[in-house]
């Protein structure tokens, strides 16, 4: 597990630059994921990783888009505006959970 400087935290990543241990995430850390994917965060953006977030606490696992899109309401076409080129992959990485394991 490689460690990472983000937001003057040391963060512990796995291969793939996904937090390993979800207990050091908080806001600064996703800001400065974010600003590495060239993402400003904006309420919008909070109101995704917050579904994110409470919706891995009840199932255990990073939703997909179609569970974004029925149960947290967040259309795919908002998702692709909010996090170009792979939302969900960006949006969990930002939220600091593990890679979706429906994305390749």
């Amino acid at each position: 597990m490689p460690n990472k400087e983000i937001a003057g935290k040391s963060i512990s990543l796995n291969d793939e630059g996904y937090l390993s241990d979800h207990s050091q995430w908080d806001e600064a850390v996703a800001a400065a994921i974010a600003e590495e994917e060239g993402i400003e965060l904006t309420d919008e953006h909070w109101k995704v990783l917050r579904f994110i977030e409470t919706d891995f606490a009840e199932k255990q696992a990073v939703p997909g888009m179609r569970r974004m899109n029925k149960i947290g309401g967040i259309p795919t076409k908002e998702l692709y505006r909010l996090f170009p080129n792979g939302p969900i992959k960006k949006a969990a990485r930002i939220a600091g959970f593990p890679k979706p394991v429906s994305c390749v």
